[in-house]
């Protein structure tokens, strides 16, 4: 199945309410996945299906850093820095952000839009402004 757009998982919205999920302190990873991938707001959990193989990246992706929870007026929102896998040879149509300290819970599914490949070079999951009109996660 195709990417279908961009989503904040209905999981984690619950898990952000109920204060389950602690996006500061827990360890949040992001995953790279094809075009094969099944994942959208109804996504509760990483999975490797659809995962990207290839030189360079790992099955489950890296570690998020820079995690910051920030507002303005009446919008909240969570930004994490840019992340890269250096020296590889990947194809990537979309990216899973997932709690790994929480039993591997989906956060937001990433839509790239198109495939993005690399060639023996570095791969970069670059995110947008941290703002409230731009945040990749944000409460309005």
């Amino acid at each position: 199945m195709a990417f279908t757009g961009n989503a904040f998982c209905t999981s984690a919205k619950v898990g952000f309410l109920t204060g389950t999920y602690v996006p500061l302190t827990d360890t949040m990873k992001i995953a790279l996945y094809t075009n094969s991938a099944t994942l959208d707001a109804t996504t509760t959990a990483y999975t490797t299906s659809g995962e990207v193989i290839g030189v360079g990246y790992t099955a489950g992706g890296n570690t998020l850093t820079g995690n910051a929870i920030s507002f303005s007026g009446t919008t909240a929102w969570i930004t994490f820095s840019d992340s890269s896998w250096t020296n590889a040879t990947i194809a990537a149509r979309g990216a899973l952000i997932y709690d790994s300290t929480r039993a591997d819970a989906a956060i937001a599914v990433l839509d790239f839009g198109s495939d993005k490949t690399s060639t023996a070079g570095t791969f970069t999951v670059q995110m947008p402004v941290a703002a409230a009109a731009t945040a990749l996660i944000r409460i309005a």
